[in-house]
């Protein structure tokens, strides 16, 4: 199935229905990232608490997309071997988004349910156990994704392919930021937040069932060529050898990775409260009195921070790749990333001005770009058949990984920082840490031969 000779070249329709499913994991996953702060800060949490809630992201991802990646290349059924990822994955987190902001709710019920006396912070642990639920489906249909790519798409066709789903993170996050700003703006209505994590579920079953329709898999149930492709089962230990003795550039490729990912996360994790608190000076503690109004404009901007990031990448995906098939993929993600090292500087000096956010935001979103493609159009040469997916999942660790440095860490730094008297904290300090990181990863980079 792997071999070019029977892979049917991609047209531009199969390149969208390729992507329409990695559009609605992003809208989700983009929900999580910009509204899972005020849900948490509500029911109590701190900034360094709020930071570990986000290690499920890390664990989920270097623990569940590695085995799951493992299975799928092993996964026997007439579906395929990554549909079945796939389309659990997006339903279980599709479920889980819509409980996590009734998290106190939950408390309340499973307390009177159960006669059990929750305590005070029983919201905050129902929340936090679907945070990690959220983070560990979103990986188990993330990783089988981005293997169906060799899978599917001729190897000259790979940079394509990953640069419309590059394309499509920056479309489905666009969108989902700017759905409830849009409302408030056009018909002064506020969407609640409830809604909004209920509507980035449905979108993402929506769009994963759409791809997994349209692309079609060979059925390797009684495959007679099952063996021939896939080769002898592995187990995850076998597979994490044979990972690290594909090339030399391999290593490279996953140290560029580390701190490239340390970089990215500080942006992903923080941006949200950077933006209400650092930009808008509300408060953050939990029992401050604050502005409602004042705190449901700074949402939005929050929102709108997220979707001018993504839009730039959404525009700028598509050139990119040309870009890359022009000058190779090493030139193009180093100037890539150190345009989003600029960025971040911009966003830590210019913090109090909400215009100039934005422009730094808009900038960081072509590293953004790169970041979401190139990379991984650059381990794609040294893929063989019938690995794929513990490649790809067993490379994700070098992505999860360096988030478990950002909320330890920075989050403690960021949390013993505080402004205004203590009710504030110096979110900027992650921007400072994002761009040294870039820095070195786009040094690293220039030593990765293609």
């Amino acid at each position: 199935m792997n071999d070019n000779t029977i892979l049917k070249r991609f047209t531009t329709i199969n390149f969208l229905n390729l992507a329409l499913g990695f559009l609605g994991l992003q809208f989700a996953w983009q929900m999580r990232i910009a509204l899972a702060e005020p849900v948490t800060s509500s029911l109590g949490a701190s900034p360094f608490l709020y930071s570990l809630i986000w290690l499920a992201g890390p664990f989920s991802g270097m623990v569940v997309q590695p085995i799951v990646g493992v299975l799928s290349d092993n996964t026997k059924s007439k579906f395929g071997r990554r549909r079945p990822y796939l389309l659990g994955g997006a339903l279980i987190t599709a479920l889980a988004l819509w409980a996590f902001p009734h998290s106190a709710g939950i408390s309340d019920i499973i307390s009177s349910l159960f006669h059990i006396n929750m305590p005070a912070w029983g919201g905050l642990l129902i929340a936090a156990i679907l945070i990690w639920v959220i983070d560990a489906c979103i990986n188990i249909a993330q990783g089988p994704y981005r293997s169906l790519i060799p899978d599917v798409v001729p190897k000259e066709q790979h940079a394509n392919a990953n640069s419309y789903i590059s394309l499509a993170i920056g479309l489905g996050s666009v969108i989902a930021m700017l759905v409830a700003p849009t409302l408030k703006f056009l018909f002064n209505y506020q969407m609640p937040i409830d809604a909004q994590f209920l509507m980035a579920g449905i979108a993402f079953t929506l769009a994963m069932i759409w791809t997994c329709l349209t692309i079609k898999e060979k059925s390797t149930l009684n495959s007679q060529n099952n063996d021939s492709e896939q080769g002898e089962k592995q187990s995850f230990w076998q597979s994490l050898k044979e990972f690290f003795l594909l090339s030399p550039e391999v290593k490279k490729i996953c140290l560029m990775q580390f701190f490239t990912w340390i970089g990215m996360m500080c942006l992903l994790i923080y941006i949200t409260p950077f933006a209400i608190h650092t930009v808008y000076n509300i408060p953050d503690l939990a029992n401050a009195v604050i502005d409602k109004a004042k705190e449901q404009t700074a949402q939005n901007y929050a929102l709108i921070c997220l979707a001018v990031f993504n839009f730039v990448c959404f525009v700028i995906a598509i050139p990119l790749a040309n870009l890359a098939n022009k000058f190779g993929n090493k030139k193009v993600h180093i100037y890539s990333m150190l345009s989003m090292v600029i960025a971040y500087l911009g966003l830590a000096f210019f913090r109090h001005n909400p215009t100039m956010v934005l422009v730094f935001m808009g900038l960081s979103g072509i590293g953004w770009a790169s970041v979401c493609a190139l990379p991984f159009a650059m381990l794609s040469r040294y893929i063989k058949p019938g690995t794929e997916g513990s490649v790809m999942g067993i490379f994700n660790i070098f992505i999860a990984g360096p988030q478990v440095f950002v909320c330890t860490l920075v989050g403690w730094l960021i949390n013993i920082s505080t402004m205004n008297g203590g009710a504030n904290h110096h979110y900027e300090l992650t921007f400072y840490i994002g761009a040294g990181c870039l820095l070195l990863a786009s040094l690293v980079t220039t030593k990765i031969k293609e």
